[in-house]
């Protein structure tokens, strides 16, 4: 039973996923702390109100914590847009730049007889008859 477990945590995807998830908690505090330290004083600054937490309305003796939750949805929007412009933006760049290079799968060949363009899956051409190879 040792022997089991001991492959089944050796197995590449158990490590791959641990790899993953520290990374991925790492990675999470850097941006939280991106939000929280950089662009949240940064929109303070702007609006000039730094925390909304102390927005509150009463109705019939209920507290109505609406501060809290504007500053929830501008620390998402904040966490979104650092994602999108400081991740996704560059990884897809960095993707496109280095496909460049790669050539693309062709989806045609020439027929050898009269080198017209024909179907790779193509057994005759179409427009002299030949048999493709």
């Amino acid at each position: 039973m040792f022997r089991e477990f001991k492959k089944f945590l050796l197995r590449g995807n158990v490590v791959d996923l641990a790899v993953g998830v520290a990374v991925g908690a790492a990675f999470g505090a850097v941006v939280t702390a991106l939000v929280s330290d950089f662009l949240t004083p940064l929109i303070a600054a702007v609006v000039r109100v730094p925390d909304f937490s102390n927005m509150v309305f009463t109705l019939n003796g209920s507290q109505f914590r609406y501060g809290h939750f504007i500053n929830s949805l501008v620390s998402f929007f904040l966490v979104a847009f650092a994602l999108f412009f400081f991740v996704v933006k560059p990884m897809n760049i960095l993707i496109t730049r280095s496909k460049k290079g790669q050539p693309i799968d062709p989806t045609t060949k020439k027929c050898k007889e009269c080198l017209s363009e024909i179907p790779i899956k193509a057994k005759r051409c179409a427009h002299c008859g030949h048999i493709a190879d």
